[in-house]
């Protein structure tokens, strides 16, 4: 039997000069009349025609890739990955009021979703209530209204919170939101450490990149810090912070961006965990992501593998953490919003479908496909159903849940990992030397940054440099106009007659009471949560409870920057 010999990462050099050399004669024979792809990924960063052994040169596998569920935790966090239980499905759903949104969880988790996500609507993202006149024909619009504990309970009517893990995608309010959940879970005598979820609370991306922010920063850090000490203690199994660089992204950022700056964040969070006394193995597991899958697919795929490893070295290297779950980083994926399209709706299928995969090629524990409606309204059930599919598809028909981290040890996806790592480092560094997170929002440089990224992009989108298909390239004339979901003033009517009649039966001396004591504990270092939780209880509104803290905390005012 001829003895195998163990592939060699050294190229052959005489195969490689000959290909360069037929390449070089192609390309120049080649006809430049057409389209020409720009040799390099949406980040900027260069793509080489052809990777090979040579591009991972020096390249150490224990060091840099590993073993799935092992440090670096390059190839994922887990030992098994897939193999043992596939990505959640988590489509992110909400319109009208509480009782209408309830409807299309039921028929999401009939059609087979895995677990909720909530879209709450523009007054209840902004901390008002719905009959604020801030909030006038906005109620319900882009989410579901909730004011108190009651619609809460509205919303998850006949759900088991003991049976279903929910992600709840709201910033400046988090708290508040966190504690009607954990107000329902006691009603329905589920008992709260057994909660399982994810809260968005990433107040600091906020200021970045979405701007539904509420009181100035370091009040608004203290929330969020009080919210993981209080989730650490009792509810164990609630993620407190979803450090999210989704909305970095949609906002015009690059990957590279998206990546450093989510990142920094999370380090961020970190340090003022540890500043507020909680060790960090008590709430450093409890920390997940929220990335964007974006449509440079293998730039996507990259950009994961980069983060975790990212991750796992600062945590145990620089934080000091022991806890090797410590060390994890959990993260969601939403395919990318900003790249669906208006014209020829149709395409945003495959669009989603792309990223989708990218996504799980990435390793990543859970999923929201975008439907293809979404760019022009809410998504009407059948759109939200055929996203769902797509989830599924990839799931159990593609093969590609089968063996763990498919891509890695390409030479391509290898080099582009490192090459994502670096460029995030560099950001790092300079975001250091800036006065970190913090001194980096109050002097704009990160809305710079993205809009400096975001206006490149759309210099080459009108140069033609690169094409979206039937936006500036293969358009289509008398596009029949796509049927879709309208959310009428019915909903705004109903939220507020119900507001009414709850303000009119409710305890008005415990409502005064509890904010009473709420602003109190605001003036002073005492955790929020439990006072905020009393509020809940005692059916104080989301607007009452923001209020009471604005009178201590204030309001946020941005500094244009340009």
């Amino acid at each position: 039997m001829l003895e195998q010999k163990a592939p060699s990462l050294v190229d052959d050099q005489a195969a490689l000069e000959r290909w360069a050399k037929r390449y070089r004669a192609s390309r120049e024979r080649a006809d430049r009349t057409g389209f020409v792809p720009p040799p390099e990924t949406l980040s900027g960063l260069p793509v080489e025609p052809l990777y090979t052994p040579s591009s991972l040169s020096g390249h150490d596998y224990a060091a840099e890739i590993g073993y799935p569920g092992e440090f670096p935790y390059t190839r994922g966090v887990y030992p098994s990955m897939y193999r043992d239980k596939v990505f959640t499905m988590r489509q992110f759903a909400g319109f009208g009021t509480a009782a209408e949104t309830n409807q299309r969880y039921r028929f999401l988790l009939a059609q087979g979703q895995t677990g909720l996500s909530v879209a709450f609507d523009m007054p209840t993202l902004m901390g008002r209530d719905s009959d604020d006149p801030l909030g006038e024909g906005e109620v319900g619009r882009c989410g579901v209204a909730i004011d108190s504990l009651e619609d809460m309970e509205r919303l998850f009517d006949g759900i088991d919170l003991g049976q279903v893990t929910t992600s709840m995608t709201i910033n400046s309010p988090a708290a508040i939101l966190l504690a009607m959940y954990v107000a329902v879970a006691e009603r329905q005598g589920v008992a709260v450490a057994s909660l399982g979820g994810t809260l968005q609370n990433d107040i600091l991306k906020e200021y970045i990149a979405q701007k539904e922010y509420i009181y100035p920063p370091q009040p608004s850090l203290r929330l969020v810090t009080d919210v993981v000490a209080f989730c650490a203690r009792n509810v164990p199994r609630w993620h407190p912070i979803s450090i999210s660089g989704y909305h970095i992204r949609e906002a015009g950022s690059t990957a590279a961006q998206e990546l450093a700056f989510t990142l920094a964040d999370g380090f961020a969070y970190v340090e003022a965990g540890i500043a507020a006394g909680i060790p960090v193995d008590l709430f450093a597991p409890q920390l997940s992501f929220f990335f964007n899958s974006h449509i440079d697919f293998f730039e996507e795929i990259a950009k994961y593998r980069a983060a975790r490893r990212i991750w796992a070295r600062r945590m145990r290297d620089h934080y000091h953490a022991q806890d090797q779950r410590s060390w994890l980083m959990r993260f969601h994926t939403q395919t990318a919003g900003c790249s669906l399209t208006a014209q020829q709706v149709e395409n945003n299928v495959a669009r989603t479908a792309l990223e989708a995969l990218a996504a799980v090629l990435g390793g990543t524990q859970s999923l929201h496909t975008n439907a293809m409606d979404e760019v022009l309204a809410l998504p009407t059930a059948k759109a939200a159903q055929i996203a769902l599919r797509t989830q599924q598809i990839i799931a159990y028909e593609t093969g590609v849940t089968t063996t763990i981290d498919p891509l890695g040890g390409s030479y391509f996806v290898e080099d582009l990992t490192n090459r994502m790592e670096a460029e995030a480092e560099r950001y790092f560094a300079e975001i250091d030397q800036r006065g970190g997170v913090l001194g980096c929002i109050e002097d704009g440089f990160f809305q710079r940054e993205i809009a400096d990224a975001a206006f490149r992009y759309q210099q080459q989108l009108d140069q033609g440099e690169r094409i979206v298909v039937g936006v500036n390239a293969f358009q289509s004339d008398g596009e029949d106009a796509p049927q879709l979901l309208r959310i009428d003033g019915t909903a705004e009517l109903d939220q507020k007659a119900e507001l009414a009649r709850l303000r009119s039966r409710r305890d008005g001396q415990g409502v005064a009471s509890a904010l009473d004591e709420l602003r109190s504990v605001a003036r002073g270092d005492g955790n929020l949560m439990l006072p905020i939780l009393e509020c809940v209880r005692r059916l104080c509104t989301e607007g009452e409870i923001v209020a009471a803290m604005q009178d201590v905390f204030g309001t946020y005012r941005e500094s244009a920057s340009f």
